[in-house]
């Protein structure tokens, strides 16, 4: 059953909340307008130092030796990844030959999740209602439900056991002739299921179903079970985009700052490799565009909010005011947004930003011209109403 709690919110307090956020917003616009300004500048650097990595980089067909001429290049290389090491979790006994070992583990729990919905009233009071619902959900760590609202679910959470999550990772990882470092291993994906023993589940109501050890029925799990699943980086072929040194690989840091560092599982091609890079960090480019134009939005309508609260006295005429505020606000931040890019092209994009304004003073002078030269309309004749003889009685 959800469980309800209805709070009121003075006239005051919201003015006092609404005048806190003039502040909050003139920071979230300056902060989300230096976020504008920076991606565009990050992503000219970014793009900057893929295309001098491809430029420079030796395509190496062959890393089962180490080649000392290679040393501080930049190279595109494919060879299978692979750990002669056999790895142990301690906790269980496990073992496997892997490149990662990685132990998760999840608890069955009460989770509460909560809707709210507001009410103006007349004299410019708020009534909120919060509605709590509960449900059993596996969850990555415990949840304290001392802090739930409704009194009948307050420590209803308990837990059969703490399981701490742990990676066991090996200490070499080949790369044909050479040694990966740390940073790519992350990169490998421990996607494979580890096999279990039976023998695992020696203990009292702890079981093994689908490869997943189970403290409690697996099949009618109950709150405080726990699952522990195991899952094995194997490696395979990969592809990387580094500088070689000595047996191993860095960074490629270019001198404006930016690094070039990827593993790829699979064997992919250097222009595969750099195409997919490229669409990256235009998809990173384009999703801090768009968090920067809401933040601006947001940031000028948490600043103007003010002046829908003083309305608020009179609900229906806030309403009025709040699509007001929403439009203006809306457009402005947009606009402003718009210019913050433009003016960072110019100073990140010299040249696309000048292309850019000559076609567009064309494309304007062009709609002048047009517009001075169009042919006047001839005037419309109504044609005369034919005569009507007379007659002789006339």
């Amino acid at each position: 059953m959800a469980y309800q709690e209805v709070t009121k919110t003075s006239y005051g307090k919201r003015l006092g909340g609404s005048l806190r956020g003039i502040i909050t917003g003139l920071v979230l616009f300056v902060a989300a307008t230096a976020l504008l300004w920076w991606n565009e500048g990050n992503a000219k650097k970014n793009s900057t130092a893929l295309d001098d990595f491809k430029k420079e980089c030796v395509d190496v067909a062959d890393v089962s030796t180490v080649d000392p001429a290679l040393d501080g290049k930049a190279i595109h290389a494919t060879a299978n990844a692979v750990s002669d090491e056999i790895l142990t979790d301690p906790q269980y006994g496990i073992q496997v030959n892997a490149i990662r070992l990685v132990r998760e583990a999840e608890y069955y729990q009460w989770v509460e999740n909560s809707s709210s919905e507001s009410k103006d009233k007349i004299g410019g009071s708020e009534e909120t209602t919060t509605t709590y619902t509960y449900s059993k959900e596996w969850v990555s760590s415990p949840v304290d439900s001392r802090e739930f609202h409704d009194p009948d679910y307050q420590d209803a959470n308990s837990v059969r056991t703490n399981i701490a999550d742990a990676t066991f990772t090996a200490d070499q990882v080949h790369f044909g002739g050479y040694v990966l470092p740390k940073d790519l291993v992350k990169m490998i994906p421990a996607d494979t299921q580890v096999n279990l023993p039976e023998s695992l589940a020696d203990g009292v109501d702890t079981f093994i179903h689908d490869n997943v050890l189970y403290y409690g029925d697996p099949q009618a799990p109950a709150v405080g079970d726990v699952r522990v699943t195991f899952m094995q980086a194997d490696g395979g072929d990969a592809s990387i985009l580094a500088k070689a040194k000595g047996n191993s690989f860095e960074p490629y840091t270019h001198k404006n700052g930016k690094s070039i560092y990827v593993l790829s599982m699979g064997n992919r091609s250097l222009d595969n490799m750099y195409e997919a890079k490229k669409a990256s960090n235009k998809m990173v480019l384009w999703l801090f565009r768009l968090l920067g134009v809401l933040l601006v939005i947001a940031a000028l309508r948490a600043m103007f909010s003010i002046v829908v609260t003083i309305l608020k006295v009179l609900p229906p005429l806030a309403k009025v005011g709040q699509l007001g505020v929403n439009l203006v606000t809306g457009v402005v931040g947009f606009i402003w947004a718009l210019l913050v890019i433009l003016v960072a092209w110019v100073v990140w994009r010299p040249a696309v930003a000048i292309v850019l304004a000559v076609v567009i003073c064309l494309l304007v002078a062009f709609l002048i011209y047009k517009s001075k030269n169009a042919p006047e309309a001839a005037p419309e004749t109504v044609p005369a109403a034919p005569e009507v003889p007379k007659t002789d009685a006339e």
